[in-house]
């Protein structure tokens, strides 16, 4: 199912402003959880998971910052 480029742009800013954080919240929750390792250990751990939150919405932030490939082109006089 391909969606719309309006409907990716909403949907990739409701992940950014409400996913985002949250999962930036678990990640915090889950590395808490254990003892805290080195300062370079734990930055390759945040990282990582800054990483690994985007791949699974590749395709709905592919080419939203581009024009609207649906909109009519303005003709030039």
């Amino acid at each position: 199912m391909a969606l719309s480029y309006k409907t990716r742009r909403r949907l990739s800013l409701l992940i950014l402003l409400l996913g985002l954080p949250l999962y930036i919240a678990a990640a915090w929750f889950v590395v808490s959880l254990f003892e805290r390792p080195s300062v370079l250990v734990e930055l390759a751990i945040y990282v990582v998971l800054g990483i690994l939150w985007a791949l699974p919405f590749k395709a709905v932030f592919r080419g939203v910052g581009q024009a609207d490939p649906d909109a009519a082109t303005p003709k030039d006089p």
